[in-house]
């Protein structure tokens, strides 16, 4: 209920209940008095008519005298109870009058008191009468008075009474309703502002300026504005700096409340522990690992769990859990996938280039060895001297190829793009690899598309692309043919491959032959010269142009590996 009615309906009840209580006090109060009074007034009335009965006096007339000039009943009453004069009766009438010696005014008159007072109906009109009744020697005189008068007279009080109650509660009810308007309107400006201040609009400020205590009430509900806004623009750029930080982190960070709901998870820690739901939820949503449950069991316990791994959706995760002071935890998730990945790659890398260094290193110690020790005939002595020079240039060509790698892995190399006629390189290619294949039987040929005679690339990389794929081709070719093939794609790139008659790659291999040093069959291609580098390089160099390598093999009958170009960007104006 609004301040307003409140005040009109106290002020109606205050009001109402003061009118009720007058006009209780009027007809208690004043009917008393008034009966009172008027009773003393009979009683007085009553005494004149008892002087004048006297033993000379007509009782009969004399009631009708007096009745007329007091303007009352007055009945006179013998000591036996007959009544010998009335003035509202006749002769003939006060015959068939009942006896009054029983009447209670009577026979209190005819007591000690000498004095009797009763009130009730009349005998001859029904209506309520006042009866006073005095002794006198000769009986009992009797005046009587309708109590209409009375109750007139009280009811015009009441109404007056009422009239007065009802223009004060108007009065009233209009200077509350004033009051209250002047009270409520500001009231009401503060109960908004404080109620949008609640929503969050911390702008709203209130208008009023008003002296007294509403003035001073709106002067703190703005300053109460002004402070929040401060404290929440603090807040909100601690919140984003805050946000900003957490998710900038390589490592995922999940933070969970006492109740076991996870209620902070930054990008990196929802990839890890490949969860999508909105926060809050259940901290049951994450993965269910024996590692990662205990560090978060631990922190729930109070304690600091470090450096524990664990493997979390085929990732190396490290684990680093603390407790929160509010009962809660916080977990740190580093991914170690491609650190361990790394370490692996290194292992092997170091195993690998052992391995094949120390093939050639021990063949040309043990001719080296040999010549040094035995003199052996001079063509013995050629032929140890050619195995070591072809064994050297085997370890040169793993040691550049080895350079290449690593100058394009590191990205020291970029590509420096140019037209290059893709038949051009294709001749360069087949005259280098003329004399291997011609030693095999072999067959190269060129199929260049009309279309696609032009590829935008770097010129050295194209022609160690393709050099890398048929010498690779040719080696693992014993008949048949090897071909350098282009195609204009739809998307306006070019294709360039390699296709052989070989024996092919079984489908299980084919997945990693783009790796270093990975071989189909280890001992023909060491045997054949091949470093087990070239198709890494190939893959390096093409994906630095932006572009993709695919393999396509079928064991005994032949390979395709295809190398796609993206469309060449339009060259940028030279200034003029």
């Amino acid at each position: 209920m609004r301040l307003t009615n409140r005040v009109l309906l106290g002020t109606l009840a205050v009001v109402g209940v003061h009118v009720l209580v007058m006009v209780y006090l009027v007809d208690r109060q004043l009917g008393s008095r008034l009966q009172d009074e008027a009773v003393a007034g009979l009683a007085r009335e009553a005494h004149v008519v008892a002087a004048h009965w006297t033993a000379a006096a007509d009782p009969y007339a004399l009631a009708h005298t007096d009745g007329r000039a007091l303007g009352h009943r007055v009945t006179l009453i013998r000591p036996d109870g007959v009544v010998v004069g009335d003035a509202d009766f006749d002769r003939e009438g006060m015959r068939q009058l009942e006896n009054h010696a029983e009447r209670p005014e009577v026979v209190a008159a005819n007591g000690a008191a000498g004095i009797g007072v009763a009130t009730r109906p009349s005998a001859s009109d029904r209506d309520d009468q006042l009866y006073v009744a005095v002794r006198t020697p000769r009986g009992v005189a009797r005046v009587s008075m309708p109590l209409v008068s009375l109750t007139s007279t009280i009811s015009d009080a009441q109404q007056a009474v009422t009239l007065a109650g009802v223009v004060a509660l108007a009065v009233a009810l209009l200077v509350a309703w004033s009051m209250a308007r002047t009270i409520t309107q500001p009231l009401l400006e503060l109960r908004n502002v404080a109620r949008t201040i609640a929503d969050g609009d911390l702008e709203r400020r209130a208008s009023l300026d008003a002296p007294g205590e509403l003035g001073d009430l709106a002067l703190s509900l703005r300053e109460l504005s002004v402070q929040l806004a401060s404290r929440d623009a603090a807040r909100r750029a601690d919140e984003a700096l805050l946000v900003q930080l957490i998710e900038s982190l390589n490592e995922g960070v999940v933070g969970v409340d006492a109740t076991r709901h996870v209620i902070r998870i930054n990008e990196t820690g929802r990839r890890l522990l490949g969860v999508r739901d909105a926060i809050p939820f259940s901290a049951d949503l994450i993965p269910r690992d024996r590692a990662l449950r205990d560090a978060l069991q631990a922190a729930f316990d109070g304690d600091t769990t470090e450096g524990s791994e664990a493997t979390l959706l085929g990732r190396t995760v490290n684990i680093t859990a603390r407790p929160l002071e509010s009962g809660g935890a916080v977990l740190a998730l580093l991914d170690l996938t491609r650190l361990r990945r790394l370490e692996s790659v290194r292992r092997d890398f170091v195993a690998n280039v052992s391995h094949e260094l120390r093939t050639p290193l021990t063949i040309i110690g043990g001719f080296a060895e040999t010549l040094v020790h035995d003199d052996p005939p001079v063509d013995r002595r050629r032929q140890f001297a050619e195995r070591i020079l072809g064994n050297t240039r085997r370890m040169q060509h793993i040691v550049d190829d080895l350079l290449d790698l690593s100058r394009i892995e590191s990205g020291s190399w970029t590509p420096n793009p140019a037209s290059v006629d893709l038949a051009a390189v294709a001749a360069d290619v087949i005259s280098a690899a003329r004399d291997a294949a011609g030693a095999k039987g072999v067959r190269l040929e060129a199929s260049i598309h009309p279309g696609a005679r032009e590829i935008w690339a770097d010129p050295t990389a194209i022609r160690q692309v393709l050099g890398n794929l048929v010498e690779n081709a040719v080696r693992h070719t014993a008949a048949g043919h090897v071909a350098i093939f282009s195609l204009v794609r739809n998307d306006g790139g070019l294709t360039v491959g390699v296709r052989d008659t070989g024996s092919g790659i079984a489908p299980e291999h084919l997945p990693r032959i783009f790796e270093r040093f990975y071989r189909v069959d280890p001992g023909r291609s060491r045997d054949e010269g091949g470093t087990g580098l070239g198709l890494s390089i190939v893959k390096h160099l093409v994906e630095a142009h932006g572009g993709t390598v695919r393999a396509e093999s079928t064991v005994g009958v032949g390979t395709t590996i295809a190398v796609h170009f993206p469309a060449a960007a339009a060259p940028e104006p030279r200034p003029a």
